[in-house]
């Protein structure tokens, strides 16, 4: 089972990688995803096409866009990623990703929750 759970860990970061740092969407779908793609954030239509055009723009309009993995944790066919968005031109955001892979190991669908990291904090402890 640790195979399996490490397996889909490596998956989901090379998907993320390929689809936000290279700015690569559509090889991302090509290479890691299965046959449907679930999308549940708000802001992005549901399929792998509307995934793609959604990320093509992204890269367009906020060249520089970086994503910092800090943890990535397993279980069963979900993985979930704690990430540090860079923006070039907006503040950097906290997120939280959610994937469920399917029993072939494709990714199959998202959930997030993004918030802005702070100019302050009422405490020392960082985001990340």
């Amino acid at each position: 089972m640790t195979d399996c759970l490490q397996r889909n860990k490596e998956t989901v970061i090379a998907f993320y990688d390929l689809m936000f740092n290279q700015c690569k969407p559509a090889a991302a779908i090509e290479a890691y995803v299965g046959d449907s793609y679930i999308q549940h954030n708000p802001e992005v239509a549901d399929g792998k096409q509307a995934f793609i055009d959604y990320f093509d723009r992204m890269a367009k309009e906020h060249p520089g866009k970086k994503v910092h993995f800090v943890r990535s944790i397993a279980e069963g066919n979900h993985v979930v990623l704690h990430c540090r968005q860079e923006w070039p031109d907006d503040k950097d955001w906290a997120g939280i990703d959610v994937f469920r892979l399917d029993d072939e190991g494709k990714v199959v669908e998202h959930w997030d929750v993004l918030q802005r990291v702070p100019d302050h904090s009422e405490n020392d402890n960082s985001m990340f």
